[in-house]
């Protein structure tokens, strides 16, 4: 099977997943306890009020008749698959949920960047050297510390080390080490580098890569900024690529290519570096793509934690203020994250390990 064709495949086959997760986010939300007239207008809301803003949201006919759900459900379901995401009822009233999504976006991914960096140049080193090294006293403390880093929670966490660093403390010298600036929130330096931006509407951190090379000072205080919740974030998934990667070592030092490659006088530094090294990455593969997974619900609670302005902490906000279309745009957004992370799961199995074809990644 071609790869375009593969891909059109999986593609259709995601539909019937996003499906299902649009409806029971319909369901869940429309027949839940939010009452769209309390959220928007509040209780001093007039009965001419009420009706006319029911009339505008689609829940009510002009002649005072309820829209039968399954007209609301589909209107919904068109109204998704075009990105139609409508306006905001409490965060920012009127203001178009796409825009607010689309200049809370950058955040996340700057975030989702460094916590994936950060578990993989952490987490796959270890691993391999505890698995090297199996039965020494680096392997037991790798494996140790892995056990603890995925057995403590996010949000626990978070608040730990925000408070380590913020309170007067071991670490309260931590906003000068490098220059002066707050650790959580944006700072003016940062709101002069992303000069132009109102710091509501997000930051817009693709412009980070636009610093010339010569003037760090920015550049260390965005990556500052960034990386207490990027440890954060990453910290499950660095326990996960410890054991994981371990156990991957020592499956690959007991099998039969690599006797032979030894029998055959490699050098030990080309058997680890191409013979058990690359066959250990293949195990390790959906735990790099559950990373993805686990940044759509970690930095939920992370960037409010750490008051980043993302689309996590904008989904908080959200849920605490009611605000439906928010919501609602959100959980797409997140279901559609999904289904392409598992998508380039399954092509990215085909380049590192060739005996695996597309064929076999739709069994």
């Amino acid at each position: 099977m071609n790869r375009p064709l593969y891909i059109a495949k999986r593609l259709l086959l995601g539909v019937p997943v996003l499906l299902f997760g649009l409806t029971l986010t319909f369901l869940i939300l429309y027949l839940g306890p939010i009452d769209p007239v309390l959220a928007i207008l509040g209780k001093d809301a007039t009965p001419t009020a009420a009706r006319n803003l029911e009339i505008s949201l689609g829940i009510r006919y002009p002649n005072g008749s309820l829209v039968p759900l399954w007209v609301q459900y589909k209107n919904f379901l068109v109204n998704m698959v075009t990105f139609d995401f409508g306006t905001s009822w409490a965060i920012a009233r009127n203001q178009p949920v796409a825009a607010m999504i689309v200049s809370r976006l950058p955040a996340t991914i700057w975030l989702g960047f460094w916590s994936v960096l950060v578990a993989l140049f952490v987490g796959i080193p270890v691993g391999l050297y505890a698995g090297l090294n199996s039965n020494s006293w680096s392997d037991y403390a790798a494996s140790f510390g892995g056990i603890v880093w995925r057995a403590m929670p996010n949000f626990w966490l978070a608040v730990m080390l925000s408070g380590l660093i913020t309170a007067g403390g071991v670490l309260s010298g931590y906003r000068d080490l490098i220059i002066e600036t707050d650790v959580v929130g944006t700072s003016n330096a940062l709101q002069h580098l992303f000069s132009g931006i109102d710091p509501f509407v997000g930051v817009p951190v693709l412009e980070f890569f636009w610093i010339p090379v010569p003037n760090l000072g920015p550049m260390a205080e965005a990556f500052k900024w960034i990386l207490p919740a990027a440890l954060v974030l990453g910290s499950s998934s660095m326990g996960n690529e410890v054991r994981i990667g371990r156990t991957a070592v020592l499956e690959s030092l007991r099998s039969e290519y690599v006797d032979t490659a030894k029998a055959k006088g490699v050098s030990p530094r080309r058997i680890i570096v191409k013979h058990i090294g690359r066959n250990a990455v293949i195990p390790l593969l959906p735990v790099i793509m559950g990373e993805f997974y686990l940044l759509i619900g970690g930095s939920v609670l992370v960037e409010k934690v750490f008051s980043i302005n993302g689309i996590g902490n904008l989904f908080i906000r959200a849920a605490f203020n009611s605000d439906i279309p928010v919501m609602m745009s959100l959980v797409f957004i997140f279901i559609l994250m999904q289904i392409l992370f598992n998508l380039l799961q399954d092509v990215l199995y085909t380049y590192i390990d060739p005996r695996i074809t597309l064929s076999d990644t739709t069994e």
